[in-house]
């Protein structure tokens, strides 16, 4: 990379603001809202790296809810993640609200709760929250919940009684992008709330 080659690409305020941060110049970063997903995260991929033991990337939203602030995790990153990336995003979402203050309760979204449905699908999230479960007991996580499950005590009270995340969940992971995303969107416009991520 020449020069003036380095310089134009610091023309871009994602690059700059990018290699602000790696150089410790600034405490964070926040993007995307005027660009793409790709053009935000390109260039910390490039400059910042991953962390030494992630195995993938993904992303969180923390949606400022009127009385909580929850996570909802990968709403942007990954299409289909398998059962083992999803352990890792739940993993990773977790430690995100840690560093945020926010005590990690992880609910694993699915379209069934416990043992009440079959398929592929929710087959990938019970192996997630296994996964997930075995890499990091010493976190509360449970899945695979429906939304409804995981957010309302009263709804946790008849589909997950024995569960400690049901009803109090503060991280929810989706089981793939279309999900996250859909949600995370449809959330944040018709509750009229703010999504920060």
């Amino acid at each position: 990379l020449s020069k003036p080659m380095a310089l134009a690409q610091l023309e871009d305020v994602s690059v700059l603001g990018t290699m602000m941060l790696a150089n410790g110049d600034v405490d964070g970063l926040v993007s995307g809202a005027c660009h793409s997903t790709a053009n935000t995260v390109r260039p910390a991929l490039q400059l910042i790296k991953t962390k030494e033991n992630a195995k993938l990337i993904s992303s969180i939203f923390f949606m400022l809810l009127p009385n909580q602030v929850c996570i909802y995790g990968d709403c942007a990153i990954n299409p289909d993640p398998n059962a083992a990336e999803l352990a890792d995003i739940a993993i990773q979402s977790a430690a995100s609200a840690e560093a945020f203050g926010i005590e990690p309760r992880v609910a694993m979204l699915s379209y069934s709760t416990g043992d009440s449905g079959k398929g592929c699908d929710v087959d990938k999230v019970r192996e997630a929250t296994r996964i997930a479960q075995e890499l990091r007991p010493d976190l509360l996580i449970d899945g695979p919940l429906q939304f409804d499950a995981a957010c309302s005590p009263d709804v946790a009270s008849k589909k997950a009684p024995d569960s400690k995340v049901a009803g109090n969940a503060t991280v929810l992971v989706f089981p793939d992008l279309n999900t996250g995303n859909t949600t995370y969107k449809a959330v944040q416009r018709t509750a009229k709330i703010v999504a920060v991520g």
